[in-house]
């Protein structure tokens, strides 16, 4: 079950499960989306197809909040401040090593599309972010990062750079061992309601997983 954090008629904000695609990719399992839709048509007995837009994307290992768009009208909008960098995104994210109190990352990322790997190359597009620390302890670092542009794979590669690998990243820690779970989560989205104009903001909870549990007051 989906846990649903608000609805009204133009939006629909959710927490993303881990390791649920987003959308239909080739390995054919069911994807967020496609849940989402079906929950509509059944919540309010819809019959054909339902518009539910996309409008912005997490990673498929990475679980937290997200916003979907009701209607066309809504997705443009909510899309427009995306382009604009008015819409604001933080994330949670456990690092190897100890990181800076405080940076201001900014980097050029290439994807390289074949392989689905994300590199520094100055050919790339501008990647910026700013993290503070929270906490450290047993050699990890919890931060909260407030994500500037959202390129593929961007936080995990501008971190693996620095010698701050993320904990349990497959693709990108030469240190992650086969079956961790990458420790990357959307903590909060900030925006303006596409419709009534009024500022949101709705944030999540710090997993009750390894290794975010042991950032948890006893």
């Amino acid at each position: 079950m989906i846990n649903i954090v608000y609805e009204d008629n133009h939006l629909l904000i959710v927490e993303k499960p881990i390791n649920i695609p987003v959308q239909l990719d080739d390995s054919n399992d069911k994807d967020l989306l496609t849940i989402l839709k079906d929950y509509i048509k059944e919540k309010y007995n819809k019959s054909g197809n339902v518009y539910l837009g996309l409008v912005h994307r997490l990673d498929r290992p990475v679980g937290g909040i997200m916003i979907f768009a009701k209607t066309s009208k809504a997705a443009s909008r909510l899309s427009e401040q995306i382009r604009n960098d008015t819409f604001k995104k933080e994330y949670y994210a456990i690092l190897e090593g100890k990181a800076l109190e405080s940076d201001h990352l900014v980097d050029r990322l290439l994807k390289y599309e074949k392989t689905n790997i994300t590199k520094i190359d100055i050919k790339g597009k501008e990647a910026v972010l700013d993290y503070k620390l929270i906490s450290y302890k047993e050699n990890l670092s919890l931060v909260n990062i407030n994500l500037k542009t959202g390129r593929s794979h961007q936080i995990r590669v501008q971190f693996s750079s620095r010698n701050l690998p993320l904990y349990g990243d497959q693709r990108y820690n030469k240190k992650a061992i086969v079956g961790q779970q990458i420790a990357l989560f959307a903590k909060k989205i900030t925006f303006m309601h596409p419709v009534t104009k009024e500022i949101l903001s709705f944030e999540l909870e710090l997993p009750n997983r390894y290794p975010f549990n042991i950032f948890k007051s006893n």
